[in-house]
């Protein structure tokens, strides 16, 4: 997720004259909540002004209120060590404890060999002990309490976002290609790794090598086909690709990828490069599917891999995926034209239609951002209850949760306080892992640095 530095990001907004105030969203949403009977009901004005915190966190609309429900450095509630940091991708998952309702956070940590505070070893948990990366997992109970708070798996390297399953388990990335022998490592990684938050032995430390081994982002599962969609977070050229996994065993339960299946990158005929598509709206028909050739990458980088005389389709800094509907969505954060890319954008969601074998550009961000307040480059996203989305900031300057209406109209959730520079030149850490309770009563999000989760109730719409 924090793979390109803020200058070269703000290289970008000054070369096309990035100077408005507010992110502008083209595009009609209502498509992407049009199955979603509770997306009636939010107005254009969100939630009305930030109120300053007198405790220096988070900021937030008046009537909303917020709880640390847990801080890097603090110790774990299992006595395995501290909370690690980097807190980024994460999901809520219901759940049951003695026969009680409880939701279950699986909160991912990006460490690489660096960090500050690696995800503490557990025995049966760990894949590679010189991985620093891995899950944390935290139960809660209906009043919002921490009932409990563990590793779920260790081991792992610089785990970004991920996805649910429709089984009740998380499948947490790695967005690395580092081979056993670099930085430390003992083993491969760039794997999809499933952590069952209530039983984290029931999946132990596998990873689900057919998925591909890349720098993996996101993923997101149709609930219908179990087909499994990845993003491939390249920031660099040659950019990342758009996947899927097609498995052996669909929809089979926990523990049933490891099964195996066949792994397949997306060609858009006559599209290299998704960064030249710049009008929402765009649709494009009989997408193609083609078999990545080592899905293992164990010489080539599967998006360096020949997929024919016709190629693939590249695109920078693909991150957020989704399923929403009958839809698959997934973003693309920005695209840097010196960097490679055809053409500069400051974000872009996809929704890709399998029925009908389409995909569309449905939202545009920008160019009118302010790189200093109110944000830049989206990064993780969720749909929210009371209709269009919730998207991560991941830029320079102020740092934000920001909500989409489904008519487009953008409003400020919630503001980081939490000063990681100094006094004279101030910085605040990304949002991440943004994510709702299974009833979207409450909003879970974490702030990057320093790791720290927040849970945020108040006057939901819907």
């Amino acid at each position: 997720m924090s793979t390109l530095s803020g200058s070269t990001r703000r290289q970008l907004f000054a070369r096309t004259g990035a100077l408005g105030v507010s992110i502008a969203f083209a595009g009609n949403l209502s498509d992407l909540f049009a199955n979603t009977a509770a997306a009636r009901t939010l107005g254009h004005t969100g939630y009305g002004p930030l109120v300053p915190d007198p405790k220096g966190l988070l900021d937030l609309p008046r009537g909303f209120r917020y709880r640390v429900l847990s801080r890097e450095g603090d110790p774990l509630r299992s006595g395995e060590g501290p909370v690690p940091s980097n807190h980024d991708g994460m999901t809520a998952l219901p759940g049951r404890r003695d026969g009680a309702r409880v939701v279950h956070l699986v909160r991912n940590h990006e460490n690489r060999p660096t960090a500050r505070i690696p995800v503490p070893t557990v025995e049966g948990l760990t894949y590679d002990p010189a991985g620093k990366g891995g899950c944390t997992a935290l139960t809660l109970d209906t009043d919002g309490d921490v009932l409990s708070e563990r590793v779920a798996i260790a081991g792992t390297a610089v785990n970004c976002a991920g996805g649910p399953s429709p089984w009740g388990t998380w499948l947490t990335c790695e967005e690395t290609e580092d081979k056993a022998g670099t930085n430390g490592y003992t083993k491969d990684h760039g794997f999809i790794f499933e952590v069952d938050p209530a039983h984290p032995r029931r999946t132990g430390a596998v990873p689900l090598t057919a998925m591909g081994r890349f720098q993996h982002e996101a993923i997101a599962i149709d609930p219908h086909r179990g087909v499994v969609y990845e993003t491939e977070d390249a920031f660099l050229k040659p950019f990342g690709l758009f996947y899927r996994f097609l498995p052996n065993r669909p929809l089979g339960g926990v523990g049933s990828l490891r099964a195996g299946g066949r792994l397949q990158a997306m060609r858009v005929p006559g599209v290299p490069d998704l960064s030249s598509i710049q009008e929402t709206g765009a649709t494009f028909d009989g997408i193609e599917w083609v078999d990545v050739p080592d899905p293992l990458a164990a010489q080539t980088p599967t998006r360096l891999q020949d997929y024919g005389p016709k190629g693939i389709t590249h695109a920078q800094k693909l991150e957020g995926c989704y399923w929403g509907g009958a839809c698959v969505y997934f973003v693309s954060s920005f695209a840097i034209a010196a960097d490679g890319s055809a053409a500069d954008h400051f974000g872009q969601v996809w929704r890709y239609d399998p029925a009908r074998r389409r995909l569309t550009l449905v939202i545009v961000f920008g160019p009118d951002t302010d790189v200093q307040l109110p944000g830049e480059s989206p990064d993780n996203i969720c749909l929210a209850p009371g209709g269009g989305l919730m998207v991560c900031e991941d830029g320079n300057g102020a740092q934000h949760v920001f909500g989409v209406t489904r008519q487009g109209e953008v409003y400020a959730m919630a503001r980081g306080r939490q000063n990681i520079g100094t006094p004279e030149e101030p910085e605040w850490g990304e949002f991440a892992g943004v994510t709702f309770s299974p009833d979207g009563g409450t909003m879970y999000v974490n702030c990057y640095t320093p790791g720290t989760t927040f849970a945020v109730r108040g006057p939901w719409r819907g």
